[in-house]
């Protein structure tokens, strides 16, 4: 893959986008895991199908369909979230599967060829544009961004809201703000990986770095780092065994998963049976 790397814009393109990418996955994806919203993305990201299926419908721009409904989406479940949580979920599953119909029907209507929509559900990181890259690059400007400017509040929400109510820290704007910026992570990442496989991304990358801290700023970096290597290992198998590129991607990032839980257990475990051997009665005794 190295001597193609160097031969083929496209293969470099696929690279630049799978590195950048993980900026956005790493750092939006750990944010929605420690404010347990990671099922939000899944949401958006249907309610985004329906804004393709809807511009395939109109005859306009893919992008501004996408762009119109994730925004739309996420307004309205960053106003349904400040609610109870059983009312948060039912919002999200009944936009998942609204954005999923409309996407559906649209398409169904639309005149002429509907290939593109399809290829939006799963990607295509072998052919994206340079123009996708530099939108990846504003987005993760703009996740960074929203971290650095706002982490204090980020962080006493996130792990202290009874404090942060106290200080008069305001959760609703912050959340909407954050939905909104998931959405348009969602949008730049679905050329790459597609809509069906970004949920996966924004969410094992963050799973897997939460077993290895509890520290949200150590937790950030090694997100996009994982989401690095498992974009970098899975478009390597891809290219290798002529496979889906999306599907490698996430499928290796569920094995560094499975990996990263299996040695966490195992640790826990050693460190379990060393104090239980330290504090036995007949630890350090001396025999008669």
């Amino acid at each position: 893959m190295l001597e193609a790397l160097a031969r083929y814009a496209f293969l470099q393109n696929a690279v630049l986008a799978v590195l950048l990418g993980s900026v956005a996955c790493g750092t939006i994806g750990s944010l929605l895991f420690v404010n347990r919203m990671s099922g939000l993305s899944g949401g958006i990201a249907h309610a985004v199908f329906g804004g393709l299926g809807f511009a395939l419908f109109a005859g306009i721009d893919p992008l501004a369909g996408a762009v119109g409904a994730s925004i739309l989406a996420s307004l309205l479940l960053g106003f349904l979230f400040r609610g109870a949580r059983s009312r948060s979920e039912a919002a999200i599953a009944a936009v998942w599967s609204i954005g999923m119909s409309m996407g559906l029907v649209f398409a169904a209507m639309a005149p002429g060829y509907r290939g593109d929509l399809m290829g939006y559900l799963f990607g295509s990181v072998l052919a994206v544009p340079a123009a996708d890259l530099v939108l990846t690059v504003v987005v993760d400007a703009a996740a960074l961004l929203f971290v650095t400017v706002f982490y204090r509040r980020i962080l006493a929400i996130s792990f202290d809201p009874e404090y942060a109510a106290a200080r008069g820290m305001s959760a609703g704007a912050l959340y909407t703000a954050f939905l909104v910026l998931t959405g348009l992570s969602v949008v730049v990442l679905m050329r790459s990986v597609g809509l069906v496989m970004v949920i996966a991304l924004l969410t094992i990358p963050p799973a897997t770095a939460r077993l290895l801290t509890y520290r949200l700023p150590v937790m950030i970096p090694a997100a996009c780092a994982l989401s690095a290597a498992a974009g970098l290992g899975g478009l390597a198998a891809s290219w290798s065994l002529d496979l889906p590129a999306g599907a490698c991607i996430v499928l290796t990032s569920a094995a560094g998963f499975g990996l990263v839980s299996f040695a966490s257990r195992v640790a826990s475990a050693v460190r379990t049976r060393g104090r239980r051997t330290q504090t036995s009665p007949t630890a350090g005794a001396r025999p008669a």
